[in-house]
């Protein structure tokens, strides 16, 4: 086979990639997408340019989901089969570290200067040590404190908004510095996912129910009842990683007993006000308060994507 050649190089690239085309059938423009790409309003990065910088984040996500699915033993996204379930866990990682090297690739082809890439690089870095981090608690059942879990979706989620402002920042000669609002917005992003999982009132069209539970997830609601005179029963379920619907259902109603749920949507009413008033001190930007207005759609425990 020779590399150099085309047709060789083309070589059942469909077949190896074909976990991540359907993750990208699946996950289509999420929240996270919109929130990302919201930061152009001050960047103002052209159209051409855009278009790259969003093909180098989606190829990169979408090869840590990937990982991400396999890591849960996730069994759907979006309604349908997860990558790893339909084309096997061993061809699903190769297709995950693949595209995540040709995201690495278009940054590398954006940057005039090489050096202007290592924000990105840094990010990237970030985003497997939280990842890795959440990964170790689940797996040693080691429940962490608030203050660790605030932490750590800072590394997990913050950085999949900050990597995209990176990829901004490279073809921009906008240098204002937007990190805090970022890891503001990817912790609010975060702690609203796992309250929305929780808080399905019913069974979702593919069966799944509460399913951070059958993950043994220690979402910031398990973190808060572990401390309460529920918490050694809530913990004994969650180490069961139980797909029980009934299980799952009394583990619901122990985090409302603690006052878990509430003491969660009090702390996302107040990242609501943070981010909505860091985005005024800013200047304002009218494409991240309409990213804010579907967040908050867990007031109504109904889930935006």
């Amino acid at each position: 086979m020779d590399i150099n050649n085309k047709d060789d190089k083309q070589y059942l690239e469909k077949e190896i990639l074909a976990p991540s085309t359907h993750l990208a059938e699946v996950n289509g423009v999420i929240l996270i997408g919109r929130i990302t790409w919201s930061f152009n309003y001050w960047f103002k990065v052209p159209d051409d340019l855009l278009r790259k910088v969003t093909d180098a984040w989606v190829k990169l996500i979408n090869g840590v989901v990937l990982i991400d699915d396999i890591q849960d033993n996730s069994l759907v996204r979006r309604g349908k089969p997860t990558a790893h379930l339909v084309y096997g866990v061993p061809l699903t990682i190769n297709s995950a570290v693949q595209v995540m090297a040709e995201s690495m690739k278009i940054a590398l082809e954006l940057a005039p200067d090489p050096s202007r890439v290592k924000g990105f690089a840094d990010q990237f870095h970030d985003m497997w040590k939280g990842q890795g981090t959440e990964v170790y608690w689940k797996h040693n059942f080691i429940c962490p404190t608030e203050d660790q879990y605030t932490k750590m979706t800072h590394l997990k989620t913050a950085t999949v908004i900050l990597v995209g402002v990176r990829l901004l920042q490279v073809v921009s000669d906008h240098d204002k510095n937007y990190d805090d609002l970022a890891r503001l917005l990817g912790h609010y992003s975060q702690l609203r996912d796992d309250y929305c999982n929780l808080r399905a009132k019913e069974l979702n069209s593919n069966g799944s129910f509460c399913e951070d539970i059958s993950e043994g997830k220690f979402s910031l609601p398990i973190i808060h009842a572990s401390k309460t005179s529920v918490g050694s029963e809530v913990l004994r379920i969650l180490r069961q990683r139980t797909r029980d619907i009934e299980l799952k259902k009394y583990c619901m109603s122990l985090l409302e007993k603690a006052g878990s749920i509430q003491y969660t949507r009090n702390r996302l009413s107040e990242l609501d006000r943070e981010a909505r008033a860091e985005v005024a001190r800013l200047g304002g930007n009218p494409l991240l308060e309409k990213c804010l207005d579907d967040l908050s759609s867990w007031k109504d425990d109904v889930m935006v994507r």
